[in-house]
């Protein structure tokens, strides 16, 4: 099966200091992969990376999307060729509603306008899927919202623009276990056999309720070892310490 996303032996800069260390990594279609590690081992920068942040600064490797090379392509480039990335600190607009910003999107995504009663539908159908309450489309985009409502709308984003890759960092941070469940359950259903997702976290909690294909763990600017989902409860039990220990594994 050809890979939807493969990184080739990744360098990446931040500011002149080298973070990604020689990443590879490879997800077929319709698969979920964890990426697990510690903090500042580079796991949120590899994600900025993969959506062409102009910050980070790749020196050399590849990143390729159904077996082309994105490293020219600009970030909105990317997201219409199918990347989503779901941010760890979702920014706030004011002044702009959750309805004008997510038709926005979509009509940049999809290359052309998506008429009102269409629009409306698929709105209808991802905030009910999400739990959502109908007065939330008429809020400002983040303003004031709670952790828990800035991770469902970035979700509602990614039902709406239905991608070929999402990478979600960090989506579990500062959720309660209600709004945890809804969020994983989200993602979980919108699964399918052309999207791979790309889930980094720090934690077990949110990986209990998706189904995995394979684990990563991230120390050092680049993935150390991998496995199943097993190795989430390795490090459950004996944190990162035995990783380095142990050497890379793929």
């Amino acid at each position: 099966m050809n890979a939807l996303l493969e990184i080739k032996d990744l360098h990446a800069n931040v500011e002149g200091k080298e973070i990604l260390k020689g990443v590879s990594l490879t997800i077929p279609p319709g698969e979920i992969h964890a990426i697990m590690g510690p903090n500042g081992s580079g796991k949120s920068t590899l994600s900025y990376t993969l959506m062409g942040h102009p910050k980070y600064q790749i020196t050399s490797g590849d990143i390729l999307l159904d077996g082309k090379s994105i490293l020219d392509a600009s970030t909105d480039e990317r997201a219409r060729l199918g990347i989503f990335l779901c941010f760890q600190y979702p920014t706030s607009i004011p002044g702009v509603t959750v309805t004008n910003f997510l038709r926005t999107v979509l009509k940049n995504i999809r290359g052309e306008d998506v008429p009102v009663k269409q629009f409306r539908k698929e709105l209808k159908e991802g905030m009910e899927y999400l739990q959502m309450r109908e007065d939330f489309a008429r809020r400002y985009v983040n303003d004031g919202f709670s952790g828990g409502e800035k991770k469902r709308h970035e979700i509602l984003q990614m039902a709406l623009m239905k991608p070929k890759l999402a990478v979600l960092d960090e989506v579990d941070s500062g959720l309660d276990i209600d709004a945890l469940r809804i969020i994983a359950s989200g993602i979980e259903g919108l699964r399918e056999e052309n999207r791979s997702m790309l889930v980094i976290t720090h934690y077990q909690r949110i990986l209990d309720y998706l189904t995995l294909d394979k684990v990563h763990v991230f120390m050092d600017g680049k993935i150390q070892t991998s496995g199943g989902k097993e190795l989430v409860e390795k490090l459950e039990k004996d944190g990162y310490d035995w990783v380095m220990k142990e050497g890379t594994k793929a």
